[in-house]
């Protein structure tokens, strides 16, 4: 009888590890270390020469922080938007632009991204793209109106520096 119950237990014991490692999802992807790294220095590099002090934020395609960089001087603020900007991005599979010209389009689009308080869709997070697949995204933030400009258009002008400085060579 004892022996029964062992084995029985033994066999619990496999399907239960079995049935979680089914369940388990795949690991998220993103992109190298060195490249989100280099990316994130890019996108810096080009809110600098226009004077913006810009966080920039790497995530990958489960929204998870992979690199951070920020200019000198910049906010906790803007640290923080930098991410939710390229989770956002992740997200939804679009360029965070996007997303806030449609929802002053469409109501009722606008009133479902707005019930999602973990979304920042503001412009200034850019997806990052493999084929079809979104691995990842680059997320900006530390501009402010100027002239006339708003921030959020000059935080994704840097974060299109970012992209275009490694989309060539994500995997």
């Amino acid at each position: 009888m004892i022996r029964l119950l062992v084995v029985l237990g033994a066999l619990a014991a496999t399907t239960h590890v079995i049935l979680a490692q089914q369940a388990q999802q795949p690991p998220a992807r993103g992109p190298e270390m060195a490249l989100a790294l280099e990316g994130a220095q890019a996108a810096v590099a080009a809110c600098g020469t226009n004077g913006v002090k810009a966080a920039v934020s790497v995530v990958d395609s489960g929204g998870v922080l992979r690199q951070l960089v920020t200019a000198d001087g910049t906010s906790n603020d803007q640290i923080e938007i930098s991410r939710r900007k390229a989770a956002t991005a992740v997200a939804l599979k679009v360029a965070t632009s996007e997303i806030a010209a449609r929802m002053e389009k469409d109501q009722a689009f606008k009133a479902g991204i707005e019930q999602d308080k973990a979304l920042f869709p503001r412009p200034g997070g850019l997806p990052l793209i493999v084929g079809n697949e979104v691995i990842g995204a680059i997320g900006v933030s530390g501009a402010s109106r100027l002239n006339g400009v708003p921030g959020g258009v000059r935080d994704e002008g840097c974060a299109k520096a970012g992209v275009d400085k490694i989309k060539a060579r994500l995997k």
